[in-house]
């Protein structure tokens, strides 16, 4: 969390690394209690990544490019269905019959929303603002990782100013829950 970079490499990595985090779920055998630990451990990246995006990356978006709207509003609807079954995932021990169904399901729907991102929004992006305005947005996105939820929260909001005021608090929560539980920790 917090690689450096304007704000398309910024993501990219986080993309990266939970890409990395897939591929160890995926070299484990079913019903793993490691694979539970990784997909908790995704999670948490994953709703950092989605905070920082909706507060920071899909309202420039509507500012800089054109149908920024329409754009930012499929990126909402792709993090809306990936944050359901994150929450879907939130009840499954790594033996219930639906954890790996909703593990191949969240590894899918994050495969196609990463591609649709790099391959079109991050490009256009880059193409439509200046330097140091993509260096701030990534600045910003950092910040509002380190205060971010860690845990799905699919009826917050999810577009300024309601989402920035409202996820440092449900950040706060989920880090004490996460400290009290031991959820994130490396095993």
């Amino acid at each position: 969390m917090g690689h450096g970079g304007n704000v398309v490499q910024e993501l990219t990595t986080d993309h990266r690394e939970v890409e990395e985090i897939f591929g160890r779920i995926e070299a484990l055998p079913p019903g793993s209690g490691e694979r539970k630990d990784l997909a908790e451990k995704a999670v948490i990246e994953l709703v950092r990544h989605s905070v920082a995006e909706e507060a920071y990356l899909y309202p420039a978006v509507r500012e800089h490019l054109t149908g920024g709207d329409a754009l930012a509003d499929k990126e909402l609807e792709d993090h809306a269905k990936a944050e359901q079954i994150m929450k879907d995932l939130e009840g499954c021990a790594a033996d219930d019959p639906r954890f790996d169904m909703l593990v191949t399901q969240l590894m899918h729907e994050i495969r196609s929303h990463v591609a649709d991102e790099e391959q079109n929004l991050f490009p256009q992006l880059e193409a439509a603002c200046p330097a140091d305005a993509l260096m701030e947005l990534g600045d910003k996105v950092r910040r509002a990782k380190k205060t971010a939820p860690t845990r799905p929260h699919p009826a917050a909001p999810d577009k300024p100013p309601a989402n920035k005021l409202l996820a440092p608090g449900a950040g706060l929560v989920d880090r004490m829950r996460d400290a009290l539980t031991g959820r994130g920790k490396e095993s």
